[in-house]
């Protein structure tokens, strides 16, 4: 049957599925069933309303295209996306096209992927030399515990080895830095402003201790990876980052304010010991405070590990390297993931994992007109199926 990139996207487009609201996901992943039931393809639908808070449905959708090989490759997308935002030159909710560009939200990040994935498996046929199952989840833009993590924990899904479409068209990733979200509370007394000798301002206490904080992203800034960093990044290899994103204090003009919250990000190395991250920032918290003399404390988000790496030489790398540079018409470098993905739910289980992608810098995906390069889509397509084709064991 003949597939039109354009106007499947067009319609996964239409469909605001932003993860604040989740209003769309339903339908979202019913549309997804639906396209791939057109071409003949088998699908497969888990939900994880059960286990979900809000009690809200989270389906996730399967396409299986099984030939009976000896290995299996998933192909992980989502379909979740950020709310569009305001001051949009194009409506985020219709598929605008001009000169090659494809306008809208989620446009690259991810919905371009999901389209590519779907494209790739419609040509192939019975032409694989591998198993491939596509994966369209939830949830990824809030961390993908009842996307991709409720697949792999009720083993909906498995494989030798996982490609997370939602990356980068100009290099084979292999890894993706980690995270650590973290809540810094500086205490005062609370008062009236006409009588500030009574009271203790949280905001000038914590001035000056988190202008001293941000300098903690220097010393992140020495640390190193052995993986290359993205194209045009500052650093040859991977560095670890820290940056404040969050100040709140204060409710009223005339109120001195008795706390100053802070929130920071800080960025773990693909190949980084994420415990060691968390106590060398820790350790420097304390020595600021002692030094500040300043009544703060500090809360990290719940341990979770999100850093990881594939080893360059294993067969899913060498296999996907040469199968995306024949797409590319260009030998593309083996680089790791300045940001996250869903890819360290399949490193937890020992699944090995690289990332492509249409997600070019440019295509301003989580900001205002994001947008796909139309042949960025054709370029994961013949991606994977040159991978599916061209196969090697060795």
């Amino acid at each position: 049957m003949k597939f039109s990139e354009v106007e499947f996207l067009s319609k996964l487009v239409r469909i605001d599925t932003n993860a604040q609201t989740k209003l769309g996901y339903t339908s979202c992943a019913m549309l997804i069933e639906r396209e791939a039931k057109k071409l003949g393809l088998k699908t497969r639908v888990y939900d994880a309303v059960k286990e979900t808070p809000d009690k809200k449905p989270r389906p996730s959708v399967v396409v299986d295209l099984d030939v009976g090989a000896k290995n299996t490759i998933l192909l992980v997308t989502h379909y979740d996306v950020v709310p569009p935002g305001a001051s949009w030159k194009h409506d985020p909710f219709k598929l605008s096209v001009e000169r090659g560009k494809a306008f809208g939200r989620g446009a690259t990040d991810d919905k371009g992927s999901i389209v590519a994935a779907l494209g790739a498996l419609n040509h192939l046929g019975t032409q694989s030399r591998i198993n491939l199952s596509l994966a369209a989840s939830p949830d990824e833009e809030v961390g993908g515990e009842f996307g991709i993590g409720y697949l792999l924990h009720h083993k909906y899904i498995d494989g030798d080895g996982a490609v997370i479409l939602d990356a980068s068209p100009e290099m084979v990733s292999v890894g993706a830095s980690g995270v650590i979200w973290g809540r810094i509370v500086v205490k005062g007394k609370q008062g009236h402003a006409g009588y500030p000798h009574k009271t203790r301002n949280a905001i000038e206490e914590a001035l000056p201790f988190l202008n001293d904080l941000k300098e903690y992203s220097k010393i992140r800034e020495k640390v190193r990876s052995r993986i290359l960093a993205p194209p045009e990044s500052p650093h040859k290899y991977i560095w670890g980052r820290f940056s404040l994103t969050i100040l709140k204090a204060g409710e009223k003009e005339n109120i001195i304010p008795g706390i100053c919250e802070a929130r920071f990000d800080l960025r773990v190395c693909p190949d980084e010991d994420y415990n060691t991250a968390r106590q060398n920032l820790k350790k420097h918290f304390d020595r600021l405070v002692a030094r500040h003399k300043i009544d703060a404390t500090l809360e990290l988000a719940k341990h979770r590990f999100s850093n990881y790496y594939t080893g360059a030489r294993h067969p899913l790398v060498r296999n996907f390297q040469r199968a995306a540079s024949i797409a590319a018409k260009k030998r593309l470098k083996i680089c790791g993931e300045l940001g996250g993905n869903d890819g360290h739910f399949f490193a937890r289980k020992g699944i090995p994992v690289v990332s492509f992608g249409t997600s070019r810098i440019e295509c301003n995906f989580h900001g205002t007109d994001e947008f796909v390069y139309l042949n960025d889509i054709k370029l994961v397509e013949k991606a994977v199926v040159n991978l599916a084709r061209n196969w090697t064991f060795s």
